[in-house]
């Protein structure tokens, strides 16, 4: 879901599809490297506010109020009515230039 996120604002990041050596078809790719973390949610937190306050990145976060939510009106509503810092985040993509990701999560484990 984060993925698909990102990939709708950033399109250029696809590669070309690609064909097997038996002639079989394997969809285009995102070109851009994605490091995969692990993090507890209080890193997330930390992670997600040092995230968005680098306007060259962007950043995508999926929510226990998005998990919760029954649909997409129901979630907007309910994130309207909670504050930022009663926010649990359970996934965060971060996507931007390679040093700066880099520099906002070379501290947390790799998966």
């Amino acid at each position: 879901m984060l993925g698909l996120s990102i990939r709708g604002r950033l399109s250029e990041l696809l590669g070309a599809d690609g064909k097997d050596a038996s002639g079989g078809l394997h969809l285009s790719l995102n070109t851009h490297p994605v490091p995969v973390v692990t993090a507890d949610r209080a890193q997330l937190r930390e992670l997600h506010a040092k995230a968005t306050a680098n306007p060259d990145l962007l950043v995508v976060a999926f929510s226990e109020v998005a998990r919760r939510s029954r649909d997409y009106e129901e979630y907007l509503v309910e994130l309207s009515r909670t504050p930022a810092e009663d926010i649990d985040y359970l996934a965060i993509a971060v996507f931007g230039p390679r040093n700066r990701v880099t520099a906002l999560t070379r501290r947390v484990p790799p998966l």
